[in-house]
């Protein structure tokens, strides 16, 4: 019958004839349509005509009545495609006329859209990306680096509710919200509850939480993916299930683990966190000349094990020119939050970091929602409402690269000297140094895929932008920022050289997802997650064994499991 062949109505035994001549009279009318929606936005290319149009029909199939896919799909012969694609582009390196592009783009409206993207690519073996806020550093949610696979995104932008509840003090946050619209809803029901996430508000939830997501409260509360409590997500059979149904081997893997290895993330129930009413917070930059090295190895003396769990003062080391002799030389900026007020950060500064001196006039005391804006960059004095937008700031959308480490010991006094020397001969890349201790060291390092804890004094990323267009631009400084990363193995970790998931890297590994599927894996795999990946596969391997949800760096399999 044809409702059965569509399989989007079903007739019950107690249906009236009405009814069943109802639903075969919408099946009748979707039958007819179909061929002309699938004419309207079938794709140019002949070679990828047969995947685009099995999968559009499919999609179409699978549509439910009330909540019809249609308008949430875009083919390049869309007028709007190129829109809603670059609309998430973060990282100008994959925004170019040679950039591989999707056969299509679901802009899920509804869970059932998320189902259906799920079972019709698998069932037509296209490669399904899954993209929230597009920050990705190698772009892997909207890009394919395996050039002969279709592919096409899953965009999850539309799907962004946020219900916060302050009895249970928890939050339900669907996975393409941004950051800065979480803060927004929680600061307008209270001012003295927060969230422990990225400074950056544009960064979507999905991705952010599910590579682990940290801010500048995680010496105090540790990561986004140690206070989330339970999820919604659609798995490889485009089941809908939560924390009881997955069990706990899934909702373990997928905080930290990088959830598209194994479905789709549909939500989050997080936890809120207390702030009190004011915090303040500084940015102070010195130089060279201004005594900059004596200042960062005091603070590298106090920062992770001596200052308390509610301060917390990154670093920025830059390239600047030098306003003293006219020379290259190194500018550090510090940058601070305490959960408290300015009197109080000021005792802590003049006992613990004396050599940076802090002033009053440094000090903003601010509302939770307002440092994050501060943390973003915006003047102060800016409205909360900025939260909401989605747009960053123009300095924020360039050509990126980035990478990570971790260090263990104490960097002495010539070696900082002769990285800012390597830094000043190459010029292009700022280091971020982020200091942990506090409740990181707390939390063991199986207790989520995440397993950069206790013994770690600070986290480095490097971080090259630039604005120059074209392949030759790119690889001169793809090629400084990997001299730089080359020279700092002395300084950082080793056996693995440690990497966070959330600054993805595919100079440390590539999985082409063929029969070395496994070994690919493992090149990555450890330096993310340690001796947890082990536990991942076994995972991925149960949940997903034909690997279904793949990407460049995704979980592999066991081997000869598909």
């Amino acid at each position: 019958m044809i409702i059965e062949t569509l399989g989007y109505l079903k007739l019950r035994s107690r249906q009236t004839n009405k009814e069943a001549l109802a639903n075969m009279w919408l099946s009748f009318r979707f039958a007819i349509l179909l061929p002309l929606f699938l004419s309207t936005i079938s794709l140019s290319a002949s070679s990828e005509k047969p995947n685009a149009e099995a999968l559009l029909e499919c999609l179409m199939i699978r549509s439910q009545p009330s909540h019809p896919i249609s308008t949430a799909i875009y083919t390049p012969r869309n007028s709007s495609y190129s829109t809603v694609l670059e609309a998430y582009i973060r990282n100008l390196r994959f925004n170019t006329s040679s950039t591989p592009k999707p056969l299509l783009i679901v802009t899920a409206l509804h869970e059932s859209h998320v189902q259906a993207s799920v079972l019709c690519a698998r069932k037509k073996d296209v490669v399904m990306k899954i993209r929230s806020g597009g920050h990705d550093y190698e772009g892997l949610s909207y890009v394919s680096r395996i050039s002969h696979v279709p592919f096409f995104v899953l965009d999850m932008f539309n799907l962004r509710s946020i219900d916060v509840n302050m009895e249970e003090e928890m939050a339900w946050v669907h996975a393409g919200a941004i950051l800065g619209e979480l803060y927004h809803a929680i600061s307008q029901k209270s001012k003295t509850h927060g969230f422990p996430a990225g400074v950056c508000p544009t960064i979507g939830v999905g991705g952010h939480l599910t590579g682990g997501g940290y801010g500048n409260m995680l010496r105090k509360y540790g990561l986004s993916a140690d206070n989330i409590i339970d999820a919604q997500f659609v798995d490889v059979n485009g089941r809908l299930l939560n924390r009881q149904t997955m069990g706990e081997d899934l909702f373990w893997a997928i905080r930290g683990g990088g959830g598209a290895s194994f479905g789709v993330i549909l939500a989050y129930k997080v936890k809120l966190i207390r702030v009190p009413e004011t915090v303040t917070v500084f940015k102070i930059g010195r130089t060279i000349e201004q005594n900059a090295l004596d200042i960062v190895l005091q603070w590298q003396d106090v920062a992770t094990n001596k200052l308390p769990h509610e301060l917390f003062v990154r670093l920025i080391m830059n390239v600047v020119n030098s306003t003293v002799t006219g020379n290259k030389t190194i500018n550090v900026t510090f940058w601070a939050l305490l959960l408290g007020d300015s009197q109080r950060l000021l005792s802590i500064m003049n006992e613990s970091l004396p050599l940076l001196g802090v002033q009053q006039s440094d000090c903003h005391e601010l509302s939770w929602a307002e440092s994050i804006l501060f943390w973003a960059d915006f003047p102060l004095g800016t409205p909360v409402d900025a939260l909401l937008s989605r747009t960053p700031q123009s300095i924020y959308i360039t050509h990126l690269k980035s990478k990570s480490d971790y260090v263990k010991t104490p960097i002495s006094r010539d070696g900082l000297q002769s990285i800012w020397n390597k830094m000043i001969e190459l010029e292009a890349t700022a280091l971020v140094f982020n200091p942990y201790g506090g409740r990181m060291a707390e939390i063991p390092e199986s207790e989520i895929p995440f397993p950069h804890r206790a013994r770690n004094l600070y986290k480095i990323q490097y971080a090259t932008s630039w604005n120059q267009e074209g392949n030759k631009a790119v690889e001169h400084y793809l090629d400084l920022t990997r001299e730089l990363y080359a020279y700092m193995a002395p300084f950082v970790s080793k056996n693995p050289r440690e990497a966070f998931l959330n600054y993805r890297d595919l100079d440390l590994g590539i999985n082409y997802q063929d029969k070395k599927s496994y070994l690919e894996g493992m090149k990555y795999g450890i330096k993310y997650f340690k001796n947890n990946f082990y536990r991942l596969v076994k995972i991925k391997t149960k949940v997903d064994p034909h690997n279904f949800f793949r990407n460049e760096q995704s979980i592999p399999t066991l081997p000869n499991t598909h």
